[in-house]
């Protein structure tokens, strides 16, 4: 019984450590704010992930089986938020001044539990990882665990990527096209989740 930690482990650094649509906001929040002004919208983004795992530990997709709109709603409510943080990204100049409202804590809180590939990494944690038998607060506990250190390594990273690629590139004449870049990337990585889960 229990939790298969270094399989799992492999899996989330793949999963978190990839393009995706947190992955491409935290890049564009770094590219606008850099890293130390973007840090409490980062740290919303770790810790929105806890309220996807908490919940699935404990039941919700079990409700899934029974309401499964509410899971067809929520995926579309997903496409609907990151086409709108994709329109803001498009619209936004690199190294934003300090009139520039920036993403707090709460808005990055959010971005996880509008993430469809959030929900997927964590959904396949415990149908693939986790060993029948295995208490549900000890398996929901190390999957969070898991998924938190990793986040709290790669997350940042994003962020910084995000910063570097704005020192070369603030007040160019390419700095527009740079963030319609991020933003379609940021579409192109949501609607390449919802197509691979159907």
């Amino acid at each position: 019984m229990g939790v298969e930690v270094l399989g799992y482990l492999i899996f989330a650094a793949a999963m978190v450590g990839t393009p995706g649509p947190a992955n491409m906001v935290l890049l564009s929040a770094g590219a606008r704010f850099g890293l130390r002004r973007a840090l409490p919208f980062v740290g919303g983004v770790l810790l929105g992930k806890q309220l996807i795992i908490w919940p699935i530990g404990f039941g919700l997709m079990e409700m899934a089986g029974r309401a499964p709109m509410v899971f067809v709603v929520l995926k579309w409510v997903s496409v609907v938020y990151i086409l709108w943080l994709a329109w803001r990204i498009a619209g936004s100049r690199i190294n934003a001044t300090k009139q520039t409202k920036i993403p707090g804590f709460l808005a990055g809180l959010i971005v996880h539990p509008l993430n469809p590939k959030a929900w997927a990494m964590v959904t396949v944690g415990f149908t693939s990882f986790v060993a029948d038998g295995t208490p549900t607060f000890t398996a929901t506990a190390t999957i969070a665990l898991i998924l938190m250190s990793v986040q709290l390594v790669l997350h940042p990273l994003w962020t910084l990527g995000g910063q570097a690629i704005a020192a070369r590139m603030a007040g160019q004449k390419s700095e527009k096209y740079l963030m319609w870049t991020l933003a379609a990337l940021t579409v192109a990585s949501v609607l390449l989740v919802l197509a691979k889960g159907g």
